[in-house]
């Protein structure tokens, strides 16, 4: 039996609920309780890692509100497929089955290879299963934290802005300002979108930048990301980054992969890699570039500072493919936006 309309009006207030909790490890879910006839009998929504999953947060307003058994022949109508597995909580899957939930219908299905199997456990008791309502909602939802699950560490995206002759400073090492105004709002706006922003220490001493998201008028963008340094050589006690709204991570940048681990158990999803060549370098030459943005300014620089430094291409036949996704015009520059050949 397909979802009915009062389902799929039940999850768009899902996942309005889901919305209300934090990004992070875990994902944001929101759940609504139906009663046989459709009337609301609760809401949920997850509150972030370690708290009840919004399918047990609904199921224990309700329990509070009209007893143990309220919960009996409802519908559960839930943004992220019921996980089954055992973490810091319990099964979701159990729970429903517990309580006499009689019929589940969710939006996404648990891509998680330990806690999806959700659907199969509630089959396999009884209760009626329907998926995917509402779907490509559920997976915009949800879009970062299903890429971290795809990728197995967070999405990388990795930044420079250059000359036409493709430099990214003056022989003297002054940068400031390659790009205009346009494009400088443009990479601010994609840094409030980032869980994470790494630069190198080489730039860090360089240019001493604040790391912070900020809009034209100066004020700071609601989200903040994280600021990364990666390097050996000491932060200054009075470099802007220490300002940051958020604690400053410092890593001496030897395996990449692992600190991209670190950044994940901490929560991130998206990463801005903003550093110089040789960061920009290291993330392309290690496969960990998922998305580069090329800032391409109508000037020319001439002298050795390239954009890009060693990316492991030994002759013509290593050269690193990229297909274009997009190209923008911003005021008097230009964005491209490239993805290595054969990313999904």
């Amino acid at each position: 039996m397909a979802a009915t309309d009062r389902e799929a009006q039940a999850m768009r207030q899902a996942l309005l609920l889901a919305r209300r909790g934090p990004r992070g490890v875990n994902p944001q879910v929101g759940a609504v309780l139906l009663s046989p006839t459709g009337e609301t009998l609760a809401e949920g929504w997850h509150r972030g890692a370690g708290t009840a999953h919004a399918e047990v947060d609904a199921l224990t307003r309700l329990a509070e509100e009209k007893g143990p058994d309220a919960a009996v022949g409802a519908t559960a109508v839930v943004t992220l497929e019921p996980c089954n597995h055992t973490g810091r909580t319990g099964p979701c899957s159990e729970a429903l089955i517990a309580a006499g939930v009689a019929r589940v219908v969710y939006a996404v299905a648990d891509p998680g290879a330990l806690s999806a199997g959700g659907a199969e456990r509630l089959r396999s008791a009884g209760v009626d299963v329907v998926g995917g309502v509402l779907a490509a909602e559920g997976e915009e939802l949800l879009d970062s934290w299903l890429t971290v699950q795809r990728l197995g560490r967070p999405h990388v995206t990795v930044k420079w802005a250059q000359s036409l002759d493709g430099r990214t400073a003056a022989s003297d090492g002054t940068s400031q300002w390659i790009t205009g105004p346009d494009a400088r709002a443009d990479v601010h706006r994609r840094r409030s979108d980032a869980d994470a922003i790494v630069v190198g220490t080489g730039t860090l001493l360089a240019d001493d930048p604040a790391l912070t998201a900020r809009r034209p008028d100066g004020t700071l963008y609601e989200h903040q990301p994280r600021p990364v340094v990666i390097g050996t050589r000491a932060t200054p006690q009075d470099a802007q980054v220490r300002r940051h709204p958020l604690p400053f991570l410092q890593d001496e940048g030897d395996d990449l992969s692992d600190l991209l681990d670190r950044l994940r158990e901490l929560g991130a999803h998206r990463v801005f890699v903003e550093g110089g060549p040789t960061l920009a370098s290291s993330f392309v030459r290690a496969g960990l570039a998922d998305e580069l943005l090329v800032y391409l300014a109508p000037t020319l620089l001439g002298g050795p500072r390239l954009a890009t430094g060693d990316l492991g291409v030994a002759t013509i036949t290593d050269q690193r493919r990229l297909t274009i996704t997009t190209i923008e015009r911003l005021g008097e520059d230009l964005l491209v936006v490239a993805t290595p050949e054969g990313t999904p």
